[in-house]
């Protein structure tokens, strides 16, 4: 399934955090991992990825390690760093609420209407 770009634009900062939370990881690594782990719904391009790890690493949120392969092949390998942990933690939560607020809009939740 094709997701509109500007739906899958605000989640695949947070999928790449979480799946690089895991450990480091290349280019393609990333993109296998991303879309295995989401069921092959998720999936992100050369085209898509490799600016928004660019973009995550001016952000100071992932590094970039180049170095050579198992193949002798040059790789950059990315780490999140401790600043895109705390990111992903608050990404996360804001996620979840967001979730929960579509969720009851859409009827798949029904509204806590007890007196707090």
């Amino acid at each position: 399934m094709k997701f509109e770009r500007e739906l899958l634009k605000g989640v695949a900062p947070i999928v790449v955090l979480e799946i690089l939370s895991r450990g480091e990881m290349y280019g393609y690594e990333l993109s296998d991992a991303i879309e295995k782990r989401s069921g092959e719904i998720l999936t992100l391009g050369r085209g898509t990825l490799y600016p928004l790890l660019y973009n995550l690493e001016a952000k100071g949120l992932v590094v970039a390690i180049t170095r050579k392969s198992e193949n002798g092949r040059k790789r950059r390998y990315y780490s999140i760093t401790s600043t895109g942990l705390e990111q992903l933690a608050a990404k996360k939560d804001q996620w979840q609420k967001l979730q929960q607020g579509v969720n009851l809009v859409f009827g798949f939740l029904k509204p806590d209407l007890s007196p707090a």
